[in-house]
């Protein structure tokens, strides 16, 4: 029998459920077609379906099976299109040999194109990975036998934020959808500012936004005022007009924009907060109003952040859609063990009792290091079973992203096959993924994540999509595990070295690994610095070869993070002067960070993306210092580091002046520098560098920064104090 293999291992998974089953159909014989695909109605769907189940037959077995309409059928023939479907619901699918034909009969939606992807998962053996990767047995002849199977998904809409969508074979196969499928155009989420834009109608209508700190403040990020009837009335007026230009869609999304507690606090929208007990009561009834207003459509809206838990007295109509985010959830444990998931559980079980009607929005992945070990595996199904269990009929696990991302193949093929049936058996689904993309590789694969799991659980240490490898530095990352995590690994490319696609696959995954050993060495003084020169210039290389384009949300490149490193991180000819002064507080920072900032400021150790570890911030205020160097020094130049990371609240500072003393008493001027605001998404390390023409002679330095304040109008927290940070202040 000849093997074919596409982008897999030698080991090809063996024909499942056509041994020992006696024959009921032949397909195929000695490579000449015996049966037809009919299509009972020539739909778009079915005709996907149908050419989807060709395709694969002829990968089997070199044989074209034709593709009919409007034809008796015969003995033998596939059928495929509407008919005894059952209670099969939106997407579902029934296999039934009848009358020596299989009918493949369709639910709804894209149930012909599911129940091809099923008969030939699990009835002719093939397996599908990730992007064009994928396992079959070719042979000459194709039997099957008597089937009798149906399934509907747990979720009528399912959602993954995967770099392998763009295979269209692998967004049938996982049965995955996208929000334009559903959701009229650029109309997903976020929406107030594109259906009422601030720009149009900002500067004559101020009063349509919210009254935040004392004045209405219009920005692309401000919510409306929804007390306001103008604000109802202008709604509407520019809904009819999107409902005109897509007159075929009937879902669209009203949702607040991203930010927190940006929502309207006037005196009718606060009275309406505190009767409903949550500033969803606000949202839940202006979608009312919408929804009785346009009945034949359906309205989306979020519960995000301030509007997360749900109201008291208000309950959504039919039509009105609930997206639930858990953003702020810890993803160690399962949402019902720790206390960020339980009250996230809490506006789940609440909003499960006034609406069926709900959209789960389940985030599951380190943004601000997406490519850093994530290790929870473990609480995906477990999560899944709780939405479903609460009414969830939609879901969208943001979760993987990108390639490069900590197993995101894995994770993406783990989180679509759990979205149509949460009650599979989750270890089961990744054995079986580590043995079809890694081959002999995954005995040890499989061990790094089983031992990872425990360490993260055993340290106790929580596990956040803001979070960085350094938060697990004594934990999951501590140095004997990131030995035994090394091990494993190189036994893992050494079982495939001879397998330049699998030895590549390993080599990718351990990208994670690679970067959280970069991450935590620049936090140390006592590292070899040669083998952490050796392990950045891997993996810039191999970042580059595997086309790894992006390490987090926010776009910042391999390249970019692997220069940066090189020059913030390791030795530098010139030494800090400021190593280590003693610093006395003017203006201090804010509490959490005030006594990290006593020795973080100069210790000569660079903060990276995540404002998490060694950066200090000021919230809302200006800041001050003074510095120490502990006798007086020949120096003409200071520069001091701040972070730019507008996810965060974290914008850089208006200016900071620099003025130096030899006695604390009487100080000089020095310089300053202004900075000049930056709407960039990216992150970003800005130095404030002042440089004297001649060498100054002085023990103190004074460092004032001067904030912006308040976030601007174009910010996510418009209105609301903005943060900046410092990490380290340098003299040369």
């Amino acid at each position: 029998m000849k093997r074919f293999i596409q982008h897999l291992s030698l080991c090809v998974l063996a024909l499942s459920c056509t041994l020992n089953v006696k024959a009921q159909l032949t397909i195929v014989k000695d490579k000449k077609a015996y049966s037809r695909i009919i299509l009972k109605e020539k739909t778009n769907v079915n005709e996907q379906a149908a050419n989807l189940l060709q395709d694969f037959i002829k990968r089997i077995s070199e044989a074209t099976l034709p593709i009919a309409t409007d034809t008796k059928a015969r003995k033998g023939d596939i059928l495929i299109g509407s008919g005894n479907t059952g209670n099969i619901g939106e997407d579902g699918f029934s296999l039934q040999t009848e009358n020596d034909q299989l009918h493949i009969y369709s639910g709804g939606g894209k149930g012909a194109i599911y129940g091809v992807v099923t008969l030939l998962e699990q009835y002719l053996g093939v397996s599908y990975y990730a992007k064009d990767s994928y396992t079959l047995t070719t042979r000459p002849t194709i039997t099957l036998p008597a089937i009798h199977r149906a399934e509907t998904p747990a979720f009528r809409y399912r959602q993954t934020w995967s770099y392998n969508n763009d295979d269209p074979i692998y967004k049938m196969w996982f049965r995955l959808e996208e929000p334009s499928d559903l959701f009229i155009e650029n109309m997903w989420v976020h929406t107030f500012n594109r259906i009422l834009s601030s720009d149009v109608f900002g500067k004559k209508h101020p009063k349509y936004y919210s009254f935040i700190n004392g004045k209405h403040r219009p920005g692309h990020n401000s919510q409306w005022c929804l007390t306001n009837p103008d604000v109802f009335d202008a709604v509407v007026y520019q809904l009819d007009s999107i409902f005109k230009v897509h007159p075929d869609m009937k879902m669209i999304s009203v949702s607040q924009n991203d930010g927190n507690n940006t929502n309207c606090s006037c005196p009718a929208c606060k009275a309406v907060d505190e009767y409903e007990g949550s500033p969803s009561g606000n949202i839940i009834r202006f979608l009312n109003k919408l929804a009785e207003r346009f009945p034949d459509k359906e309205f989306s809206t979020l519960a995000y952040l301030y509007s997360m838990q749900p109201p008291k007295h208000v309950k959504p109509l039919p039509n009105v859609n609930i997206m639930l985010c858990d953003i702020d959830c810890k993803r160690e444990v399962p949402l019902t063990d720790n206390a960020s998931g339980q009250e996230f559980m809490k506006a789940l079980e609440g909003w499960s009792k006034i609406s069926n009607n709900i959209f789960v929005w389940d985030y599951g992945i380190n943004f601000d290091n997406i490519i850093s070990p994530f290790p929870n595996f473990h609480i995906l199904q477990k999560n899944m079973q709780l939405f479903r269990k609460n009414h969830a009929t939609m879901l969208f696990s943001q979760v993987n992203g990108i390639k490069g991302g900590d197993f995101s193949e894995m994770r993406a093929y783990m989180i679509a096959k759990l979205m149509w049936n949460p009650y599979q058996n989750a270890d089961s689904l990744m054995r079986t993924f580590m043995d079809g993309y890694y081959g002999k590789a995954a005995p040890y694969l499989y061990q790094y994540q089983k031992i990872m799991q425990g360490a993260l659980l055993a340290s106790g240490q929580p596990l956040w999509i803001y979070d960085s490898p350094i938060s697990h530095k004594n934990g999951m990352l501590k140095p004997a595990l990131l030995k035994t995590y090394n091990e494993l690994f190189d036994l893992a490319e050494r079982e495939v070295a001879q397998d330049t696609l699998l030895l590549h696959r390993v080599q990718q995954s351990r990208l994670s690994l690679q970067y959280a050993e970069l991450e935590i060495a620049r936090t140390q003084t006592e590292t070899d610095k040669t083998k952490v020169r050796e392990l950045l210039d891997l993996f810039k290389q191999r970042t580059l070869h595997f086309g790894i384009a992006t390490l987090n949300e926010q776009k910042n490149t391999p390249d970019k993070y692997c220069d940066l490193y090189e020059k913030r991180f390791l030795p530098q000819a010139e030494p800090n002067k400021a190593a280590n002064a003693k610093l006395t507080w003017i203006i201090p920072p804010h509490d959490r960070y005030k006594a990290l900032g006593e020795t973080a400021l100069t210790d000569c150790l660079f903060g990276g993306t995540t404002y998490v570890e060694s950066w200090v911030g000021w919230n809302g205020t200006d800041g001050a210092f003074i510095l120490d160097m502990g006798e007086e020094k020949d120096f003409s130049r200071i520069e001091t580091d701040f972070l730019h990371q507008l996810g965060g609240w974290v914008l850089l500072p208006h200016s900071v002046t620099y003025s130096v003393s030899s006695d604390n008493q009487t100080f000089h001027p020095f310089g300053s520098y202004t900075f000049t605001e930056d709407r960039d998404l990216q992150v970003k390390f800005v130095s404030s560098t002042v440089q004297s023409r001649k060498n100054i002679k002085a023990r103190y330095i004074k460092v004032e920064v001067k904030g912006i304040g308040l976030c601007p109008a174009w910010h996510y927290g418009v209105g609301y104090p903005a943060w900046f940070f410092i990490d380290e202040v340098s003299v040369y």
